[in-house]
């Protein structure tokens, strides 16, 4: 994000690659960068004790993200990840300024705006959070690479808590879902952006709803790829670990989560209690 050329050579290919959600989202992304880098360490940390974020304020925000970010940081991390929308938007300068270029910092808007920026679209939903709609982001970040696309945004917050409750393919997830992408600034989109990293583990629902009329970006794959894209950059993949360990942190321990996170990264994963 900054024009100035970043000198990582003090970092090494061997460290985790540290991940953070307000829950069990970012487990769409970890679960991404996990298939497209099959041989790095992952530490992910859910802070599922201050979920959801969307409906927090942006001050309560960076100051989840600012204790976590130290956290990873404080883990010898290489890379840190925001898997979290609401944090990404209300968050990301203040994650920056605390790095201070010690590692890279991949969010999970702005890869997915540059990439949309320059494809072809015109008319471009966003369902989200309150935080991230309200923070007015996604707008902001496409509009800056293309100005002549039409974005609107619509906050979804039930969607969070029915997600972090386990509610999938029910009644419940499918009234919401139709209640919500009826909505008339929906109306005429083209294009579709889960700007949460919850919304994926509802995507079959999504596209059940559109059919084939509106394209429904897959944001945790954008994501990964430029995480891999960046690695690369700076010398810092692990293409030489035949046993990745996977590390889980939570603010608090929930059934749904390590149900979730079981279906994802299969039975051995390790849950750890993490109060910051």
């Amino acid at each position: 994000m900054k024009n100035k050329k970043q000198d990582f050579s003090h970092l090494s290919a061997k460290q985790p690659i540290g991940i953070f959600d307000s829950g069990v989202g970012g487990l769409t992304v970890a679960k991404e960068i996990k298939r497209l880098l099959p041989n790095e360490d992952l530490i992910y940390f859910g802070d599922t004790k201050h979920l959801p974020y969307g409906e927090k304020s942006p001050e309560a925000i960076v100051g989840y993200c600012t204790k976590i970010t130290q956290f990873l940081l404080d883990k010898n991390c290489k890379a840190i990840v925001i898997a979290c929308n609401s944090a990404t938007a209300n968050a990301l300068k203040e994650v920056l300024d605390l790095v201070s270029e010690k590692v890279p910092v991949i969010d999970v808007i702005n890869p997915v705006a540059e990439k949309v920026s320059y494809e072809i679209h015109n008319n471009v939903g966003v369902i989200a959070t309150k935080a991230t709609v309200n923070s007015g982001l996604y707008k902001k970040s496409i509009r800056k690479h293309n100005k002549f696309i039409k974005v609107d945004e619509l906050a979804t917050p039930l969607l969070v808590p029915a997600i972090e409750e386990g509610f999938k393919n029910h009644p419940i997830t499918h009234a919401i879902v139709y209640n919500y992408l009826s909505n008339s600034k929906l109306k005429n989109i083209e294009t579709l952006i889960l700007g949460c990293t919850h919304y994926p583990l509802l995507i079959d629902e999504i596209k059940q709803y559109y059919g084939s009329r509106v394209r429904v970006i897959d944001s945790p794959n954008i994501v990964a790829n430029q995480l891999k894209i960046t690695l690369d950059k700076y010398h810092l993949l692990n293409d030489k670990n035949a046993n990745p360990k996977y590390h889980f942190y939570l603010s608090d321990i929930t059934k749904n989560f390590e149900k979730i996170s079981k279906k994802f990264f299969g039975k051995t994963i390790d849950l750890e209690l993490k109060v910051l």
